[in-house]
């Protein structure tokens, strides 16, 4: 299924306290993720969630930023990744979007947190801005809902 094919992103229902998120942002592509950021915004308004914003070098710095958070005296109920990796000439590419998505993925394992991911791949900015746009179908809108649904679930089986 494509994004164009999937229901708008919205809220669940939040059981409990209104839960505070975290979001990281890695701002290379500044227009881009300003454009993710705004659809994480909108749905974490929209479910009365508190939330702050920092920002990290790049998108290698993502699960580092998170878990500089997870050491810290705050604590936050979940925590929502935002950044772009444009395709380029050199194997770079792959080896920040792996390396970056595998110490997300290693961090939700290692720690149990709730996570929504809106690290876009893309091979043009075209693309990019296509999946950071304000028309509902947002990457930084879904992955708020995300991170909101593992809180959800984390909650429902009395995780935290």
């Amino acid at each position: 299924m494509s994004t164009e094919d999937a229901a708008l992103p919205q809220p669940p229902a939040i059981p409990g306290p209104k839960p505070s998120l975290l979001i990281v942002r890695a701002p290379y592509y500044r227009d881009v993720v300003d454009g993710l950021t705004a659809g994480a915004r909108r749905i974490l308004e929209a479910a009365g969630a508190p939330f702050e914003i920092i920002d990290v070098a790049g998108a290698y710095e993502l699960p580092q930023g998170i878990r500089l958070a997870l050491r810290g005296a705050r604590r936050f109920d979940g925590f929502i990744a935002l950044g772009c990796v444009v395709r380029g000439e050199t194997d770079h590419y792959e080896f920040i979007c792996a390396s970056a998505m595998n110490g997300l993925l290693q961090l939700t394992l290692t720690y149990g947190i709730a996570l929504g991911t809106g690290l876009l791949t893309v091979d043009t900015l075209e693309q990019a801005r296509a999946r950071a746009g304000a028309d509902g179908f947002n990457k930084g809108a879904e992955a708020a809902v995300a991170a909101l649904k593992q809180i959800v679930a984390g909650r429902q089986l009395g995780a935290w």
